[in-house]
């Protein structure tokens, strides 16, 4: 199923990459350079890993293959929402990165304050695309439970605590101390993507708590994968490895929960690639 999976991907990657192009065009009028500062983070090469996993779960959660426009833009608002942290996490102030994907950070082309009000923008941006697509769709009900479930991945209780934690406190001094900080600084994110995705596809409460836990287990485990592969597990690496394959069949198994389970492969092989990765 390898060779499905990638196809899959490459196609919805393709789908993400158009979409975020076409709502997001360049400015005629751009005071500041901002649009352009929004257009060279938000468009830089990159695996679109969180509207991925939305799209699979609007698939998971009864949608099939086509996938309508109004899913595809609300996929989107969660790449919008990362761009705008991967912009401030690089900021002096916080994790002081002059390089991201392989190019100069924001801040190191545009400046700091363009830099904060382009992540501003992407922010806002994101729940702006939302409620459009529910008013165009008729649908504000299903939208409006996708923009609670960003703004709570995204914000106090979520990404943005984690981040807070991670600045203010020491380093984490065992494991599950350090999953703590995964589950708000990453794994929240990741939630909030297959639960903005399911609640576009019109999922139900049920269905969507299912995909929720889902994000959350997936989004430890993919930190726990990243950090083996960066090498920064010196002190948890084997102890890290056992609990990455641990999260990932906990994932994989609770999708068994869906009213449609086997709508749900495509989750379950994205899972198991964090198995799998350079190391």
């Amino acid at each position: 199923m390898a060779t499905d999976l990638e196809a899959w991907r490459a196609k919805r990657r393709r789908e993400i990459e158009d979409t975020l192009a076409s709502r997001l065009p360049a400015a005629a009028d751009d005071p500041g350079r901002l649009v352009e500062a929004m257009r060279y983070s938000l468009l830089a090469p990159g695996k679109r890993l969180r509207p991925i996993l939305a799209l699979a779960a609007a698939e998971a959660s009864g949608r099939g293959g086509a996938l309508d426009t109004s899913v595809l833009v609300a996929a989107a608002a969660v790449e919008l929402v990362h761009c705008y942290s991967l912009i401030h996490d690089d900021l002096p102030a916080m994790d002081d990165d002059d390089f991201r994907r392989g190019k100069p950070s924001n801040h190191k082309v545009f400046g700091e304050a363009t830099a904060i009000l382009a992540g501003d923008a992407l922010l806002t941006l994101a729940f702006e695309w939302l409620a459009e697509v529910g008013v165009s769709t008729g649908r504000p009900e299903a939208f409006g439970r996708a923009a609670l479930a960003l703004a709570r991945g995204a914000g106090m209780s979520g990404m943005v605590r984690g981040q807070a934690r991670d600045l203010g406190e020491a380093a984490p001094g065992d494991l599950s101390t350090l999953e703590r900080l995964h589950g708000e600084k990453t794994a929240a994110l990741f939630r909030a993507a297959v639960e903005v995705g399911a609640a576009a596809a019109g999922a139900s409460s049920e269905t969507i708590a299912v995909l929720g836990r889902f994000g959350h287990l997936f989004g430890i485990a993919f930190q726990h994968a990243d950090d083996l592969d960066d090498g920064d597990h010196a002190r948890h690496a084997s102890e890290a490895k056992g609990r990455l394959r641990e999260l990932v069949e906990e994932a994989r198994a609770g999708l068994a929960g869906l009213p449609e389970p086997g709508r749900a492969d495509i989750l379950r092989e994205l899972a198991e690639a964090l198995l799998h990765a350079r190391r």
